[in-house]
């Protein structure tokens, strides 16, 4: 992958949603920071995500985490964990296969499809390889 100038980050690209405050975006991005290393790879402003929990702190709380990169689907992430800590973390992981699984999707090397294309063989010199001389010559 090319190198980003301006490579997004949690703390530059997380906004928070419903059931949170701004006071609650430092320690989400904190929470969220091991994603940084998966987000490098796109531009800063061209990447946005969002998380949000529904019935905060009580029994069937649902947090969701969205993420929208330019070019590619939204991925959203879900988990009903009933501790907040546990939930936040569990779409982060989510998001970070999610992402993975992206990526591979659209690298070559991981099509099927392109991989599946026979290739040209290329004429051998013999004279290049002299095992290959000795097999044809035998």
């Amino acid at each position: 992958m090319s190198a980003v100038a301006n490579p997004a980050t949690v703390a530059e690209c997380l906004r928070v949603g419903a059931g949170f405050s701004q006071g609650d975006r430092a320690w989400i991005a904190e929470q969220f920071a091991t994603l940084d290393a998966r987000l490098a790879g796109f531009h800063a402003d061209a990447t946005e995500l969002e998380v949000s929990v529904k019935d905060r702190e009580a029994r069937g709380q649902k947090v969701t985490l969205e993420c929208w990169v330019a070019g590619r689907q939204k991925i959203v992430t879900t988990s009903a964990e009933e501790d907040l800590h546990a939930a936040l973390n569990d779409v982060r992981d989510d998001l970070r296969r999610r992402l993975n699984d992206a990526k591979t999707r659209q690298e070559p090397r991981h099509n099927k499809h392109l991989r599946d294309v026979s290739q040209p063989q290329d004429q051998v010199d013999p004279a290049a390889d002299p095992s290959r001389a000795d097999a044809e010559t035998a």
